[in-house]
């Protein structure tokens, strides 16, 4: 006793599934046996405690990390277009559309990154899948692409925020003269 983990019984007609749990059952007194519909069941997310809690602050971290990442990519990407910020401000540029520009290029990346993440996702999938055959079916849901496209864009764009005001409110004199 305490060898075998689980034993996965095939029933010729679903109709007969209760009766072939009972006398499981009868057969092998303090096993649970189960369905396959009511073991899913069991791991589902909702049903494992804590665990969507600890998704969701996953998923915070997450962004604000995607939001860093996009504030510090955005403020060296102004750094190094001083002297652009400076001409483009000296020939008239106003300060919203500066900030347009930088929160644009700001979408793309986060539009690019999306892509990337999903593309990243089907061979991380692949490569689980060739690495550990054994292991547990990784699901890729294409509902989630907008919802998580959305987070993306979302997390660049105020990650881009505190730069692009930055350059914003750069004076064309000082960006011109900078090198």
């Amino acid at each position: 006793m305490g060898k075998v983990a689980q034993i996965y019984i095939a029933v010729d007609d679903p109709a007969h599934t209760p009766e072939v749990i009972e006398s499981v059952k009868t057969l092998l007194p303090g096993y649970h046996v189960y369905a396959l519909n009511e073991l899913v069941s069991l791991t589902s997310v909702d049903n494992v405690p804590f665990l969507r809690p600890f998704l969701n602050v996953v998923i915070g971290v997450a962004v604000v990390i995607g939001a860093a990442v996009a504030s510090l990519s955005m403020y060296m990407a102004i750094q190094q277009r001083t002297r652009e910020i400076g001409i483009l401000k000296s020939l008239g540029a106003s300060k919203l559309l500066l900030l347009k520009i930088i929160l644009l290029e700001a979408v793309f990346l986060g539009l690019g990154g999306s892509i990337l993440g999903i593309g990243f996702s089907f061979m991380g999938r692949w490569l689980l899948a060739r690495l550990v055959p054994a292991s547990l079916p990784e699901a890729i849901v294409p509902e989630w692409w907008p919802i998580a496209g959305a987070i993306a864009m979302a997390a660049a764009v105020v990650g881009a925020l505190y730069p692009g005001m930055l350059a914003a409110r750069q004076d064309p004199i000082e960006a011109l003269a900078y090198e």
